[in-house]
């Protein structure tokens, strides 16, 4: 259970400030990072092409493995309305975060408020001892949206970090860090496509700090 748990290893909880973010990418590079398991609680829509497949997929080191959904829901909606659909109700309480050795990557549905039924959010998947690193990705309204979710975070009491994922918006991103005061991972540029060697790569930029954020428990 969520509230049962004694932690040995990281649990690093990627969100974003939105839907198409980044998350699955920037996932797949902590995890090759890392050499960690990785397990997405919730998948809504895409059974047969998950984020979990398009993970494993994208991850080239044979230490990871990858857990199953706690809910795997037919419907690309938000949880709460695609479990509908599919005539069940998302009960926090059933879903169990693996137990293991490595690091294990978490990665939220859409953004922290995304509800899961009528009295949870993503938000209430986030332990105290979670590293979050926050995707945000650079449109008209981010900046707006990014300091939101780190505001939301930070009250919380997490201990929270920024990928940036996109084109490179200097005054943004600095805005966006001083304003917050969280540290910054990287940013993952605008590819043509990713494949198992450019996760790789940024795999090896991120790293350094990645150690870094899982060593400081300030």
């Amino acid at each position: 259970m969520l509230d049962q748990l004694e932690n040995t290893s990281p649990k690093i909880f990627i969100t974003g400030i939105g839907t198409d973010v980044g998350k699955t990418i920037a996932s797949a590079i902590v995890v090759e990072a890392l050499e960690a398991d990785y397990f997405k609680p919730v998948q809504a829509g895409d059974l047969e092409y998950s984020d979990t497949d398009k993970v494993q997929e994208l991850v080239m080191n044979s230490r990871s493995k990858f857990h199953e959904n706690s809910y795997a829901l037919h419907t690309p909606m938000s949880p709460h309305a695609a479990a509908a659909i599919d005539n069940i109700a998302i009960d926090i309480k059933e879903i169990n975060i693996p137990q293991v050795d490595n690091p294990l990557v978490i990665e939220g549905a859409g953004g922290l408020l995304v509800p899961l039924n009528e009295e949870h959010t993503i938000l209430d998947l986030i332990q105290p001892e979670y590293h979050v690193i926050v995707v945000s990705r650079h449109y008209l309204g981010s900046i707006n949206h990014t300091l939101m979710t780190l505001h939301t975070l930070k009250e919380k009491g997490c201990k929270v970090s920024v990928i940036f994922n996109g084109e490179e918006h200097k005054t943004t991103e600095r805005i966006i860090t001083k304003m917050a005061d969280v540290s910054v991972i990287g940013r993952i540029d605008n590819e043509p496509y990713f494949d198992k060697s450019v996760v790789a790569e940024y795999a090896d930029m991120f790293k350094e700090n990645l150690l870094a954020m899982t060593q400081n428990n300030n």
